[in-house]
């Protein structure tokens, strides 16, 4: 409380941090250089698994070596390596529905079925029993297994979570919660003895009966997608049970004829007593393992005491590749920021070499696999999973994710604008959108008091917006886990993820300034006696 109130003051006062040394080296010229080379045609998009995507890492660890930063890798390395899982269908995917009265119904593969990405490969037969959402959500006081006895029985739950259109849900509002997180579901239902998990969309009843099959098909193409769908091996090593998703039509069968859609509406305030029918079901999946890696480097802090604490400046690297001569370049996403991160690490060796050290350490790291579905942001999970640093001696996380154009949406975008209003990018000429400020008032606070000098207009609207943008890049995790995190972004536009993310196209002042404005704010954290904290962001009104 102190620490925020110190924050607030000196944002209120029109006072400032003292300034941050070298935050004059981050210069859009420099950034302008690295920029149309790591964005290059020669990178074919950095796509995840493809040698250039490893020539893009390695280039940036090249960076990180020339300056003399510490490896904050393993053995030494500046590579925090993490495998990634592909699948394709394997022989023997069924789902057989037993009714009480009448034949057995087999359903049809990627027609009214499909097993999970993560799932295990296995066989299960037992009776459904529907689970509501399947959360477990102790905290917030959800339990849809509370009297729920499912050992032995194949378990039955819907997608999504309670709320999930309502601004003031207990959840995260309007932004999809990890707790719909399929996976976790399929673990809390493996803890609690289900021997298979069935997943059913109710919001594709209303979609249509062709709704189930499109979906279906996309996850899982005749052909090898350009893009494909990975998990973490660390997390899917996890599942030992098969795990897939039915149609609202079978789930009906399953459920012994119940109303999706009602049983839907009735679970958003409490489980409904269902028991299904017995129910066959058996998964395979070819896997691949693909390693992929972040880079990380360190700068050692100089106080005795806190250097064991560190600030983390991230951003990431990937993107989505080529498809024949078709090339995404990816320039803005997020080119732009991996040149800032390179950028602000160059002017805190340059001033620690001048002996201007700051007193906590602080973490550079480009994130791998950031693009990959499903999920995404894969790169940081796996450091999630296995930090490289102590998470509760990280004291915020600062993102960086597409900070060289200004937000731009047209009218009637469609689904990729999903939730943002019109506006032209001459309206965000000199905005940015920071996001994460409802978790952590005091780095709300912080970034503003940063602010001062480098007079960017500061937007804080997205994090309750059905535009998920606040889940959609490597900040995410962090707040997740407890860490507050702030995500710096200048906005969606028409080019985003289209071969018209191009270097030409980039505003290089604007990310010169994005880049000084997260140098100071970093360099104001690592100097200050406090720690940023974490805030229930329900609690917090949410600027429009």
């Amino acid at each position: 409380m102190i620490q925020t109130l110190l924050l607030l003051a000196l944002a209120q006062a029109g006072a400032q941090p003292p300034r941050a040394p070298g935050n004059e080296l981050i210069r859009a010229a420099d950034l302008k250089a690295d920029l149309h080379f790591l964005a290059g045609d020669w990178f074919r998009g950095r796509l995840t698994g493809n040698a250039e995507n490893l020539l893009a890492a390695r280039y940036i660890e090249s960076r990180f070596a020339r300056l003399g930063l510490k490896p904050g890798g393993v053995d030494g390395t500046y590579f925090h390596n993490f495998d990634l899982v592909a699948a394709t269908l394997g022989k023997g995917n069924r789902l057989v529905v037993h009714p009480q009265e009448g034949a057995a119904q087999e359903a049809e593969l990627r027609q009214s079925f499909v097993p999970m990405l993560f799932s295990a490969d296995g066989k299960a037969r037992g009776q459904a029993v529907f689970a509501g959402f399947g959360i477990l959500a102790p905290k917030l006081n959800w339990d849809d297994y509370k009297g729920l006895d499912v050992k032995g029985k194949v378990a039955v739950v819907l997608t999504s979570e309670p709320g999930a259109n309502d601004p003031a849900s207990r959840f995260d509002g309007l932004v999809t919660s990890d707790y719909a997180n399929t996976l976790s579901k399929t673990l809390w239902a493996q803890e609690r003895g289900a021997i298979a998990l069935v997943f059913v969309d109710a919001g594709q009843v209303s979609r249509g009966t062709n709704s189930f099959a499109a979906a279906a098909r996309s996850q899982w193409p005749d052909r090898k997608p350009h893009l494909e769908r990975y998990t973490l091996s660390t997390q899917a090593d996890r599942i030992h049970i098969p795990a897939v998703q039915v149609s609202p039509s079978i789930a009906r069968q399953i459920l012994g004829g119940a109303d999706i859609a009602a049983l839907a509406k009735q679970s958003e305030k409490a489980r409904a007593p269902v028991v299904g029918v017995p129910v066959e079901v058996e998964t395979s999946l070819d896997r691949r393992i693909v390693a992929d890696r972040s880079v990380v480097a360190v700068l050692e802090g100089s106080d005795a005491k806190l250097k064991d604490e560190a600030i983390l400046i991230s951003a990431h690297y990937d993107h989505n590749g080529a498809d024949g001569t078709s090339i995404f370049n990816g320039a803005d996403d997020n080119g732009s920021g991996a040149v800032a991160l390179m950028a602000i690490a160059e002017a805190y060796k340059r001033a620690a070499d001048q002996g201007q050290r700051p007193r906590r350490s602080i973490i550079f790291a480009s994130w791998g696999s950031e693009e990959r579905c499903c999920g995404p942001l894969l790169g940081a999970w796996a450091w999630i999973e296995n930090p490289l640093w102590p998470l509760h001696k990280t004291v915020a996380a600062l993102n960086m994710d597409m900070i060289g154009r200004s937000e731009e949406v047209p009218e009637s975008g469609g689904p990729r604008f999903n939730g943002l209003k019109a506006q032209t990018a001459a309206s965000n000429a000199n905005a940015v959108n920071i996001m994460g400020y409802s978790f952590s008032p005091d780095l709300a606070a912080g970034a503003r008091a940063a602010n001062r000098d480098i007079d960017l207009t500061l937007r804080l609207r997205y994090d309750n917006n059905r535009s998920q943008l606040l889940r959609r890049s490597d900040q995410w995790p962090f707040l997740q886990r407890g860490v507050p995190a702030l995500f710096f972004h200048t906005g969606l536009h028409p080019d985003y993820h289209t071969v018209n993310d191009r270097p030409e196209r980039i505003d290089y002042t604007k990310v010169e300034r994005v880049g000084r404005l997260v140098h100071q704010l970093s360099w104001t954290l690592a100097q200050q006696d406090g720690r940023p904290a974490m805030a229930n962001p329900r609690m917090i009104p949410q600027p429009d």
